[in-house]
């Protein structure tokens, strides 16, 4: 069973993680071409407050912060949080640090949803056509990436299925099955799709946090934050079941339905992100890897670190994103691809190094 970790250890840990992620706050903020410093990011907040503070700031400011960084910053939080949460609760489900939500075929699924959309082949949503500032375009591609990811994680359940019961090895050959499939349906729709379209979904398979808005964000924080909370409820079920599923139901862990639980509650979770951000890789991999380095196995500390933690890579990713090849903008999904692959890479060889010790 995981050690556990005391309360006062819990607190302490969780108050760092609190303080990096407004330290990738602050740096998300002040980021870019316009300068922004965290005095005047505060004042400017508290001027929509209609609170006055003692920074002065223009309104190119204002409007910058407002209506680009502030909605960009949000969204790297929630999704952060999303991804990494729903991470550290399949390693913990499948009980293997490898595992991914990738697994389950969300991000596939989603992905093949939007190819659909954009090449037309979906009543009604002819993206292209519509134009990008059209609210049914803006609206479209995030309903047929949902729908996909749900489809297609709605198959691995049922695919996993067998006598009545749904075993996570099921999942795992069920997941690699759909995966095969989406990813078959992706090479179909590049070969169909003209320039155009190619173009829109190779960037949406890349991920970006620029497309948010406030009002997409109104949509996603509360489904990501529910997913979230139920989540990081099953911390003890989780911390019992890595005993292994027998001993988890001699123990009163109702295994079968925890399983379906957290798998419905990732996809909830990873389908919403990636419906508004498209495809960003290694968040959900890397991030429990990391607690699990820093906080050990205990999941009552590890996915409250990873609404912390996940959030703060990715507002650095982000950052970085922006900055790196300023002014123009790399795709977040290459930045957590750059960061993420080394470190998982080293954690490997590290976790190698140990078993051969």
């Amino acid at each position: 069973m995981a050690r556990l970790v005391s309360p006062a250890r819990r607190r302490t840990a969780l108050a760092l993680l609190a303080a990096l992620l407004m330290l990738a706050a602050v740096v998300e903020l002040a980021s870019g071409s316009v300068a922004i410093g965290p005095g005047q990011a505060l004042a400017i907040v508290a001027a929509e407050l209609g609170v006055s503070a003692p920074w002065s700031f223009d309104p190119t400011q204002s409007a910058v912060l407002l209506v680009i960084r502030g909605p960009r910053m949000v969204t790297a939080v929630v999704v952060g949080a999303g991804l990494a949460v729903a991470g550290a609760a399949m390693q913990g489900l499948f009980r293997n640090p490898l595992a991914d939500p990738g697994l389950l075929g969300v991000s596939s699924g989603a992905a093949v949803g939007v190819a659909a959309a954009l090449l037309g082949l979906v009543p009604g949503l002819q993206l292209l056509s519509a134009g990008a500032a059209a609210p049914l375009a803006q609206a479209a591609l995030p309903l047929a990436a949902f729908v996909g990811g749900v489809v297609a994680t709605t198959l691995v359940v049922r695919l996993a299925r067998v006598g009545g019961r749904t075993t996570v090895a099921g999942m795992l050959l069920a997941g690699i099955a759909v995966n095969a499939l989406a990813g078959a349906g992706l090479g179909l729709a590049g070969y169909l799709a003209d320039d155009a379209q190619l173009r829109n979904l190779s960037l949406w398979l890349l991920g970006s946090l620029g497309a948010t808005t406030w009002t997409s964000l109104a949509i996603a924080t509360p489904t990501i934050a529910v997913a979230v909370v139920l989540l990081l409820r099953r911390a003890d079920e989780l911390n019992v079941l890595q005993l292994g599923e027998t001993e988890a139901l001699q123990l009163g862990v109702p295994v079968e339905a925890l399983q379906r639980r957290i798998v419905a509650l990732v996809a909830l979770a990873v389908g919403t992100a990636v419906a508004f951000t498209g495809a960003i890789g290694f968040v959900g991999l890397v991030v429990p890897h990391l607690g699990r380095l820093l906080f050990g196995p205990d999941h009552r500390l590890l996915l409250p670190a990873a609404v912390l933690l996940g959030p703060s890579l990715l507002l650095l990713a982000d950052a970085l994103a922006r900055t790196i090849a300023a002014p123009a903008e790399l795709p977040i999904g290459i930045v957590t691809a750059l960061i993420g692959a080394p470190i998982f890479l080293g954690l490997l060889a590290r976790r190698r190094a140990q078993e051969l010790a």
